[in-house]
């Protein structure tokens, strides 16, 4: 962790001129500096920079925030991250506290495998130089059109026929056989032997959203159809394949900048398109599309479109895909390549202006692409014709946006020439089931989490002094889980209002309320303050800015409690809004509805599950209490242990739990 004096010389040191100048052509129009937004494609400059204010906003997007933000948003990291980048900018040196045996342990293992990855990496590029690697790996690149540059740029390799090359290297350079395992790059058999995984094969370096090598894919140039066209590094600790894209670290700024994404499916497909010059392709790398990689794709845009062969197979995969990609609120559309083309074979015959009008020419939206493709399956058949209008009103249904669900509606009833609430109808009905899916889900992993999380209080004993956890001092682990979710809620989406349904028991006919206001007034209508202090004191800042700034937005009330003097309020507005950071709700993320409609269902119930914590915290006081107590206390406290176990059962009848 980084020491807060330490941190506090970062953000005094940090210009936000010299650090987005780092990025951007700024030009200075009065006491503003102006340029193209970095984060959306724009022709007129829409975004500021404000020495003064010491931040950036562009009127364009919409983007907005600090030195740190920006750094945060242009290279994807986090903030403690971040705060690293800066120091290395300006020669701060950054010592961190120390850490548990545990957390060294486990940093340096993780780090030794990156370091052994990338190591087995340069090896692999080197032995493209050797006679071996230039006549058979070299060449086959070549055949593929791939020039030097882009073989050196994506770090492309040769695996030699030995099954030790590697191995004899790294133990040559030190490397533990445990990391040779550990990593994939090895096999370890039952005579406890190590061997190569990869060998006799052109290798393809996989690399993490900020470029470290953390997989390998080898393709066997053989023709014996005995042997696996492609072998590839197993999960790891390092490497967890639903989680990564190929390409993305070189193709993550394009993506912003353009504010699309290119999705193909295999190695050459983006090798060949990233040459070509069109360098916002990513590729699922032969495995079917996973919601972790669509979620890394909407860090930098919203907007994908799948290209995939024309073929039959790759028509179907198409559609496959377009489901998870519309359940996270993407906007999809595809682009088919002529029959007996994939995206690698296509770039190569074509000029970047040829591909570029194709795509721009084909490119479907995927409603469209989906009705042409099963009316044309279902031909003159009435009761083929009612299964795809049903199919694609329960496609419609997964857009989490209630807006881009009408305008689909609509444009699909025009298209099937039928009555739009026919389609409306359904879409209501599956997406009814949905949210029903949703909170079934969700109270069953609520109620595994509560049940974990009371076992594990229960066998562990109240700590005599608080304890640490993502650096923040809890004074009450029983009830920081609660707070903490409460105060995210309120960070996130304070100012979100509440639209609560006329049938609802928190229906206000006089209109709807924010998220704060909400959570504020069920807390004191309890008498009810946070207990752990860090976070009361994050609680209490964003109020005090809620209620004397009313023309602040949300942005701006975090960026104030981000810059303000209590550092912990500041490193838990950081934490607590970027998007990797973890709740003990986690479904509101997953959830496959729009915020609005989750806001209701989550923030309601994150009060009750407080309220039943400060209840169970209550009732283990009692019982201890009762100990010692007076017979005259006793008969108090046991009345007052009856009234709290009433509202206790009451809570959780409501919460869905049995007893």
């Amino acid at each position: 962790m980084i020491p807060q004096e330490t941190v506090n010389k970062i953000l005094d040191t940090a210009q936000i001129v010299d650090v987005v100048g780092d990025f951007v052509t700024l030009k200075r129009r009065g006491a503003n500096y102006v340029a193209c937004c970095p984060f959306h494609n724009e022709k007129t400059p829409s975004f500021y920079v404000s020495p003064s204010k010491g931040i950036y906003k562009c009127f364009g997007c919409g983007k907005s925030g600090t030195a740190v933000g920006f750094v945060m948003e242009h290279e994807n990291l986090s903030y403690v991250e971040a705060l690293r980048y800066l120091a290395r900018k300006y020669g701060i040196e950054v010592v961190e506290k120390e850490e548990s045996a545990e957390d060294i342990a486990a940093r340096q293992r993780n780090e030794s495998l990156l370091v052994v990855s990338e190591a087995a990496g340069k090896f692999f590029a080197d032995s493209l130089s050797t006679e071996e690697g230039r006549t058979i790996g070299l060449a086959y690149f070549k055949s593929r059109g791939l020039e030097e540059e882009t073989i050196k740029k994506y770090g492309l390799g040769w695996a030699p026929r030995s099954r030790h090359a590697l191995l004899d290297y790294a133990k040559s350079a030190g490397y533990k056989e445990e990391y040779l395992v550990d990593t994939g790059l090895c096999v370890k058999h039952d005579d406890g032997k190590l061997s190569d995984r990869f060998f006799d094969r052109v290798i393809f370096p996989v690399h993490s959203v900020s470029g470290r090598v953390i997989a390998f894919g080898g393709r066997t140039l053989r023709t014996d159809k005995t042997v696996a066209k492609y072998v590839n590094s197993p999960e790891t600790e390092i490497y967890d394949k639903s989680r990564s894209l190929y390409g993305i670290y070189f193709a993550k700024n394009e993506i912003s900048k353009r504010q699309k994404c290119y999705l193909v499916e295999g190695y050459l497909d983006v090798l060949s398109m990233h040459q070509l010059g069109i360098t916002n392709v990513v590729a699922s790398s032969g495995t079917s599309l996973t919601v972790p990689q669509i979620r890394l794709i909407k860090k930098f845009t919203e907007n994908v479109t799948i290209m995939y062969d024309g073929d039959s197979a790759g028509i179907h995969a198409a559609i496959r895909g377009i489901g998870l990609v519309l359940k996270e609120g993407l906007n999809v559309k595809i682009v088919l390549l002529p029959d007996g083309d994939d995206p690698d074979s296509y770039s190569r015959k074509h000029s970047l202006q040829e591909v570029q009008d194709f795509i721009e020419n084909h490119e479907q939206d995927f409603i469209a692409f989906k009705t042409e493709l099963l009316l044309g399956e279902a031909g003159d058949d009435p009761l083929r014709r009612a299964e795809l209008i049903n199919d694609i009103a329960d496609t419609i249904s997964l857009i989490p946006d209630p807006v881009k669900r009408t305008v689909y509606a609509q444009a699909s009833a025009e298209k099937f020439n039928i009555d739009s609430q026919i389609i409306f109808e359904r879409v209501r009905k599956t997406r009814d089931k949905m949210i029903e899916d949703d909170e079934r889900t969700m109270m069953r992993e609520r109620e595994r989490e509560q049940a974990r999380q009371e076992v594990e209080v229960q066998a562990a004993p109240e700590p005599e002094k608080p304890v640490v956890e993502k650096g923040i001092v809890l004074e009450n682990r029983v009830l920081a889980p609660a707070e903490e979710e409460l105060l995210w809620f309120i960070l996130k989406y304070g100012l979100d209002p509440l639209e609560f349904e006329s049938d609802s028991e928190f229906y206000d006919p006089e209109g709807s309320c924010s998220v704060a206001d909400f959570i504020r007034t069920l807390l004191e209508t309890d008498h009810f303050v946070f207990v752990n202090s860090a976070y009361r004191r994050a609680y209490d800042a964003y109020f005090a800015l809620y209620d004397a700034h009313e023309e602040m937005g949300q942005s701006e009330i975090l960026k104030a409690m981000m810059d303000g003097e209590d550092r912990v309020v500041a490193e838990l507005a950081a934490q607590m809004t970027e998007e990797r950071y973890q709740l003990t709700v986690r479904n509101f993320a997953s959830a496959m509805t729009a915020t609005a409609t989750k806001l209701v269902m989550y923030v309601p119930r994150s009060i009750q599950v407080y309220q039943a914590k400060r209840i169970q915290v209550r009732l283990r006081e009692i019982e201890k209490e009762l100990k010692d107590a007076s017979p005259e206390d006793q008969v108090a406290l046991l009345k007052e242990m009856q009234g709290y176990l009433a509202v206790r059962n009451k809570i959780e009848k409501h919460l869905g739990r049995v007893r």
